[in-house]
């Protein structure tokens, strides 16, 4: 196979795009740097020296998906009334949308141990994508989670509920849902997303 030639930041991109591919089709156990370096075209040796071992990929790969994480329930946001109850349902929604469509670099993100939780990029991106749920929450008429207790709890509820429901989703346990017109789906998640709302706007 020829090798592929590519400039430094390219090449970069073109690894951590290979990366997702073979995480999403191999699973973390399977992911090997030398499946990451055929899916790219280049040699074995590429990703090692841009990432070092694959727990270097797999971190950088993470980081990513959180900042894409957070963008998929921005553009939900966007195009959600802008009350903050609606913002708050389509938030929820993105995180959905978000581990429905990207399976395998969701796990990656929230329930593997081969990311570098010490690593500062993921560690910036995991802490903004907190930061976005804390001020959805305030934004519904609570006080600064960090400096209240009690609008920590909502939170952690909030992030329970929403987090347990994507998860249930991609294991296929939530039949039911799965099985309905997209629009009535999106109605019900919605109103499970809201329920834990003892939110009120004071």
């Amino acid at each position: 196979m020829s090798k592929k030639s590519y400039h430094h930041g390219d090449l970069r991109a073109a690894l951590l795009q290979a990366a997702e591919t073979e995480l999403s089709e191999k699973g973390i156990e399977a992911f090997s740097l030398r499946g990451v370096a055929k899916r790219a075209g280049v040699s074995h040796a590429a990703p090692a020296h841009h990432f070092g071992e694959a727990k270097g990929l797999l971190t950088a790969l993470a980081a990513i998906g959180f900042q894409r994480f957070v963008e998929t329930q921005q553009r939900r946001q966007q195009k959600a009334p802008s009350n903050p109850k609606a913002q708050m349902a389509a938030a929820g929604l993105g995180y959905v949308d978000f581990a429905m469509e990207n399976q395998a670099l969701f796990r990656l993100m929230f329930s593997s141990q081969q990311p570098d939780k010490n690593d500062a990029t993921l560690n910036a991106a995991s802490s903004a994508a907190f930061d976005k749920l804390v001020k959805d929450i305030q934004h519904i008429g609570k006080s600064d989670p960090y400096h209240d207790s009690a609008a920590m709890v909502d939170v952690m509820a909030t992030w329970a509920i929403v987090h347990g429901l994507a998860d249930l989703l991609i294991a296929g346990r939530m039949k039911s849902l799965l099985n309905m017109e997209k629009t009535d789906r999106e109605t019900i998640l919605s109103e499970i997303i809201l329920r834990n709302c003892s939110f009120n706007s004071n």
